[in-house]
């Protein structure tokens, strides 16, 4: 097999921020790295390692590709695509290397989709000894989506079965994946971040996180809400931008947390702040009830009744085409 360079100008790796590059292995992060001291704390940093909705990408007519890793003892699978067609998932959990083999001839769009969890540092990437190798010019729309673990969803079965990657490819999308695991905060440095990122479409789904760490009480939810959004827009004004409530939540709907919130009151102070922002001339932005898109019928896929399983996530995907990105992504 023929070894590529990973720094390699036909590769690219859509839905990554920044990718750190060293003498023995190359990373995907899902914030600008050199600055990752700028956005506290020590555990959003390391959620940021996970590429959770990272692909890399590129044109090839190889029949086989191959990769080595770091191998780490908590990681998810990578899957492979060509042409946008599903080709196999290989479980990457204490192993240092991937394959997938026999695939179709001819030349074809490559997007290795990489784990939704574990840090992934890839050696390197071989293809077929004479195999041809170009960039792929990806034209398709750019959506962002930002959230919680909910977002990044680690129990998904695979990478291409989050619910962002299922929407993405339901709808052709060029996915960045902004799922933070325990860390949607709301902090200005994300909402700097996506500002300053091309997007044809937005969404964030918010609450979760905060209700959990009673970070944001009846006092500034609301106001974060509004702040975060008003610095998309600085570089974004008219992009379409669906802002969405909690997902269903058993114990947590009229439990009060360490602030006095409960998820009810939660969902009913994201409408507010999305009211608030439409009055006040955001003709773009549309407001996401988390129930529609994972409501109460679906308890029985939430196993810890927090986190939604493997065919949860599916629905989620789902319903979320339906719902939110054929509804406002146009």
């Amino acid at each position: 097999m023929q070894s590529i360079q990973l720094k390699d100008p036909r590769l690219s790796w859509p839905g990554a921020i920044s990718v750190e590059h060293t003498a023995t292995w190359s990373m995907p992060w899902r914030l600008p790295y050199q600055q990752r001291d700028l956005f506290p704390t020590v555990d959003l940093i390391a959620r940021a390692t996970m590429p959770a909705g990272v692909r890399l990408a590129f044109v090839s007519d190889t029949r086989t590709l191959a990769g080595n890793l770091v191998a780490k003892p908590e990681m998810g699978a990578i899957d492979l695509c060509c042409d946008g067609k599903f080709m196999g998932s290989v479980p990457l959990e204490g192993r240092d290397h991937f394959q997938f083999d026999d695939l179709p001839a001819g030349e074809k769009v490559f997007e290795l989709w990489l784990p939704q969890f574990g840090e992934f540092q890839l050696r390197t990437l071989g293809i077929d000894d004479g195999a041809a190798l170009a960039a792929h010019a990806d034209t398709r729309p750019r959506w962002i989506t930002y959230g919680s673990s909910i977002t990044q969803c680690r129990t998904a079965a695979s990478p291409t079965q989050t619910w962002p990657a299922i929407v993405a490819r339901n709808c052709n999308f060029n996915l960045t994946c902004l799922g933070f695991g325990g860390q949607c905060h709301l902090e200005p440095m994300l909402a700097r971040l996506i500002r300053d990122l091309p997007a044809d479409y937005l969404s964030m789904c918010v609450g979760i996180n905060i209700y959990g760490a009673g970070s944001l009480s009846a006092r500034t939810f609301r106001a974060a809400i509004i702040s975060f959004v008003q610095i998309v827009r600085e570089q974004h004004p008219d992009t379409p931008y669906a802002v969405m409530s909690p997902i269903y939540s058993p114990p947590r709907e009229s439990a009060l947390n360490a602030v006095g919130f409960t998820l009810q009151a939660m969902r009913d102070e994201v409408v507010a702040a999305v009211d608030a922002l439409q009055a006040a001339g955001d003709a773009n932005l549309h407001y996401v009830n988390g129930l529609d898109v994972f409501g109460e019928a679906y308890a029985h896929l939430l196993p810890d009744e927090l986190h939604p399983d493997a065919a949860g996530y599916q629905i989620m995907g789902e319903n979320f085409t339906q719902k939110v990105a054929n509804a406002y992504f146009a």
